[in-house]
């Protein structure tokens, strides 16, 4: 596993190796490689008086949603992929790959930097967030502009731009809704 470095180009400790045990930067505090950021805490749930329980003892729950947003991958073609479940393949589809990529990219302009099992997408309950990995695919994967590490994941924010493969070929913006 390689040292992790600081991702921030306006900190003072940009791309200087820090302690493998450091999830933020010491300088500015931005997560460090594979570490996903949790959401700030939310404020306790409050029921109506109306619904308080009526058990001596018992208090209110907290609800949590079962429902998660619709992520969808939109091509500066105006193509979108739309992740349906909670997981998915990324690559193009031919020859005997295993697994067979739920988001099929053959067929976009330049599909040739694209690996056959280029990536995996998936929601993250604990984090209530997608998460991407590159499966270790021939041309990276690089979101805002860093190179991914291959087999880390990476937390996807409504915005992002995910590029595939070099050169800025094939390129996506996330949309999370």
């Amino acid at each position: 596993m390689s040292a992790p470095k600081c991702p921030n180009p306006q900190c003072e400790y940009f791309n200087r190796t820090l302690p493998n045990s450091a999830q933020v930067c010491p300088m500015c505090g931005t997560p460090l490689g594979n570490v996903v950021a949790r959401p700030a805490a939310l404020p306790a749930y409050q029921a109506p008086a109306s619904a308080q329980p009526a058990v001596v003892g018992a208090t209110p729950y907290s609800p949590i949603s079962t429902t998660r947003p619709i992520l969808k991958l939109m091509h500066a073609s105006g193509r979108e992929f739309t992740l349906r479940g909670e997981e998915a393949y990324i690559g193009r589809r031919g020859g005997t790959v295993k697994p067979k990529p739920e988001i099929d990219l053959t067929g976009i302009p330049n599909d040739q930097v694209v690996s056959r099992p280029h990536a995996r997408v998936y929601w993250d309950q604990t984090y209530s967030t997608y998460t991407f990995v590159d499966s270790g695919s021939r041309n990276g994967s690089y979101l805002n502009g860093h190179l991914l590490t291959a087999g880390e994941p990476y937390q996807l924010i409504n915005g992002d731009v995910l590029q595939l493969g070099k050169e800025n070929l094939v390129q996506f913006t996330i949309s999370i809704a």
